[in-house]
């Protein structure tokens, strides 16, 4: 039996790999970095004209209509080439908690337009670590108060998807009572913003089950967050052994020292365990499996440890250079910290995966 991806979805990763190879290059990733743009407007663009990003949003709705098995390798790419565009806020998170919880009213309004790129979206759905927000969330039926104090994307989201309390909240972002702030974060190159609302206009997602959609949408933002995360470590792990091929000492290539050797075959064998793991959440989440929440968590403590762990021993085995900011390590190195904290820490995550086990075995 083969568990690889099929050719046809093999064609379509290497077409954005080729797409974000010549655009989201390691100039275009540091403008936004710092502080020249918001995001990477050519890679988003062409993600979009393409039809990747939205590949797991069925064609009624504008999208492509692939599946989340496509989505998966888009991500990967993504990760491989850390492109700075909103993908995850979009796509992992906004428009799949539209798609299990808005109405068709609410679908077919929001979902073709965020498909098109025309609005950005975001969302906070709640994780077992949460940020302090100094006036927390409320929701009269018509209006929305208070503070969501880290959103995704939040400098350029025009629409989010909120958890208040028990229920999801839609509300837009570019009309009255809507403040935001930049909030300072280790990776600019996904950036984080304050939101304040004041008696701002909201709508209901009509869903009976809030916390299940939103522990849905997490799981699946979970398994993709993984890809990101394998794509980047296999880059910083292709470009540690280049440089070790082609830097020399004592006479030598680094690279043919044994020490240098047992690192990169230690983070090659963290991030193939990382890959088995996000093959299988892949699996889980294309054909919405019951084993979905225990495959998403393990695939997301062995991707953010693999990739941590890739990006540290990359600056590492750089040596000198490798801390300097010439060099791509820190972006691999930020982002790979950002990505690990993202929906939750690892740690959050790894206590969840304990609890499926123990309630598999009880």
């Amino acid at each position: 039996m083969n568990f690889d991806f099929s050719d046809d979805q093999r064609l379509l990763q290497d077409a954005v790999r080729t797409m974000l190879a010549e655009t989201s290059t390691s100039q275009a990733v540091r403008e936004v970095l710092e502080g020249r743009a918001s995001h990477c407007a050519a890679a988003w663009r062409n993600l979009i004209e393409m039809g990747a990003v939205a590949a797991a949003v069925p064609e009624q709705y504008g999208g492509a209509g692939l599946g989340h098995l496509e989505l998966c390798l888009v991500a990967e790419e993504a990760g491989r080439h850390l492109a700075a565009v909103p993908l995850s806020s979009s796509f992992y998170l906004a428009a799949e908690a539209l798609l299990r919880a808005g109405s068709e009213a609410q679908k077919r309004h929001w979902l073709p337009r965020i498909a098109s790129g025309e609005v950005v979206a975001t969302a906070a759905l709640g994780s077992r670590e949460r940020y302090r927000a100094p006036a927390p969330l409320a929701f009269d039926g018509e209006t929305l108060t208070g503070t969501s104090p880290a959103l995704a994307d939040g400098g350029i989201a025009g629409l989010a998807v909120l958890r208040v309390g028990g229920e999801l909240v839609l509300a837009g972002l570019a009309g009255a009572g809507v403040s935001r702030e930049p909030v300072p974060t280790l990776d600019p190159t996904r950036p984080l913003a304050e939101i304040r609302f004041e008696r701002a206009p909201a709508e209901r997602l009509p869903t009976a089950d809030a916390a299940a959609v939103a522990a849905r949408v997490l799981d699946g933002a979970a398994v993709l967050l993984a890809f990101e995360q394998v794509g980047g470590a296999a880059r910083i792990l292709e470009q540690t052994r280049d440089y070790a091929l082609e830097r020399k000492a004592f006479g030598r290539q680094i690279g043919s020292f044994q020490a240098l050797k047992h690192k990169m075959a230690d983070i090659y064998a963290a991030i193939e365990l990382a890959r088995v793991h996000a093959y299988y959440g892949a699996w889980a989440l294309s054909s919405d499996a019951p084993e979905l929440p225990r495959a998403a968590a393990a695939a997301r403590v062995a991707a953010t440890r693999a990739y941590v762990v890739a990006a540290e021993e990359g600056i590492e085995l750089h040596g000198g250079i490798g801390f300097t900011w010439e060099m791509d390590c820190h972006l691999h190195y930020r982002r790979a910290r950002h990505l690990g904290q993202l929906i939750g820490s690892e740690h959050a995550w790894r206590a969840r995966l304990a609890d499926a086990l123990i309630e598999e075995a009880a």
